[in-house]
């Protein structure tokens, strides 16, 4: 993907400098939702997205149900901890075309993992022969990789509610 350069990419800085100036406030009060109950992503197969996020990567399933909305569609979630789930479907019958990183699309979901849970990611991937972007590329506590459906994640090891060191918000 061709990245800003020169001129442009000061252009860029400056305007995102501005919106931080215009929009970036403390909060007015308490946030207007709770929190979100879950994200809901698309598999291709039921079996091998199981294996990835509770047999690779050790986030329990806790649910699976047939999608109110599409009989024969499998419903299942996994937790991902602090009451977070992690929701997928499957649309037996449909096409799933190759992911693509596009508007309107999912770049990544990050996950907050403890050292111990990264580590052990890390070697879970390296033994399985799994790609992943991680600390060679200079970022000590990421490691951002693809799921079997093509959906990126990040592992991150930091607290929620702290990005690069800061706290943003109470968890």
């Amino acid at each position: 993907m061709p990245q800003p350069e020169g001129a442009e990419l000061d252009r860029i800085r400056e305007h995102r400098d501005q919106l931080r100036i215009t929009y970036l406030k403390a909060p007015p009060g308490p946030p207007p939702a709770r929190g979100i109950h879950h994200v809901a992503l698309i598999c291709r197969d039921v079996e091998e997205t199981v294996n990835f996020y509770q047999g690779l990567l050790g986030f329990p399933l806790v649910e699976m149900v047939e999608n109110r909305d599409y009989p024969g569609s499998t419903h299942f979630f996994f937790d991902v901890g602090h009451g977070n789930l992690l929701g997928f479907f499957d649309f037996p019958g449909h096409d799933h075309p190759a992911f693509e990183e596009t508007i309107g699309g999912l770049q990544h979901i990050a996950l907050s993992v403890t050292q111990q849970q990264f580590d052990a990611a890390k070697r879970a991937l390296d033994d399985q022969q799994i790609d992943y972007l991680g600390p060679d590329r200079g970022v000590e506590d990421s490691l951002y990789l693809r799921d079997p459906n093509g959906a990126g994640l990040e592992l991150y090891n930091e607290e929620v509610g702290v990005f690069n060191g800061v706290r943003l918000i109470d968890p």
